[in-house]
C-alpha cells in the first residue's frame, strides 16, 4: 500500500463531517441513498471508523460491522473518501486498513465489501486492496431509474497484505 492510514472510531463530533461527506453529490451516487440519515444512529452503535492522515486529517470514513460473529465474517459498507483525496490511492489505502481493522482487531477470518456495479472506481480500489471478485447480484438495487447490478468482493484473513 503506497500510503498508511491509521483508523480510530467515528465519535459524535465526526457526525457533522461524516454526514456532509455522504451528502456530498460524487459520494452520494455510490452510497445506499438514506446513507446520511442512518449514520447518527450507526455511529451510536459504533459502527464507523474514520482513516486519519499522519497529520491528523481525516480523509475519509467507512461503516464497519460482524455480519456473522460464529464464522467470523465482517463486511465494510459505505467506505467514502472526501473528494479532496481522491486519486491518491487512498481509497485502496482506505479498503486495505478496513479489512486489516476487521481482521487484526475484531478477529475476522472473511472480510465481504458488495460496491454497485456502475461504481468503477469502487471496483478498482477493492480489487487493488487485495479483495478478490466473487460474484454479481444481478439488478439487485434500483437505482438512477433502473435496475444495477451488486458486486461481491472477499478477503480472508491469510490474504491480507502487509503495506
Amino acid at each position: 500500500m503506497p500510503h498508511e492510514l491509521s483508523v480510530r472510531r467515528a465519535t459524535a463530533a465526526d457526525l457533522p463531517w461524516l454526514e456532509q461527506l455522504a451528502r456530498e453529490p460524487s459520494t452520494a451516487d455510490a452510497l445506499r441513498p438514506d446513507t446520511a440519515e442512518r449514520l447518527a444512529a450507526e455511529l451510536a452503535a459504533d459502527e464507523f471508523v474514520v482513516f486519519v492522515l499522519r497529520n491528523g486529517e481525516r480523509v475519509g470514513a467507512a461503516r464497519l460491522s460482524v455480519r456473522n460473529p460464529r464464522s467470523r465474517i465482517g463486511e465494510v459498507h459505505s467506505l467514502m473518501l472526501h473528494p479532496d483525496f481522491r486519486g491518491r490511492a487512498l481509497g485502496t489505502a482506505a479498503a486495505h486498513a478496513a479489512a486489516r481493522e476487521l481482521i487484526e482487531r475484531e478477529g475476522m477470518f472473511r472480510v465481504e465489501a458488495e460496491v454497485y456495479g456502475f461504481n468503477a472506481p469502487a471496483l478498482r480500489t477493492f480489487g487493488a486492496a487485495g479483495f478478490t471478485r466473487e460474484g454479481v447480484r444481478r439488478q439487485a438495487y434500483e437505482r438512477h431509474g433502473g435496475r444495477q447490478d451488486g458486486v461481491l468482493f472477499g478477503l480472508l484473513a491469510p490474504e491480507l497484505s502487509t503495506p
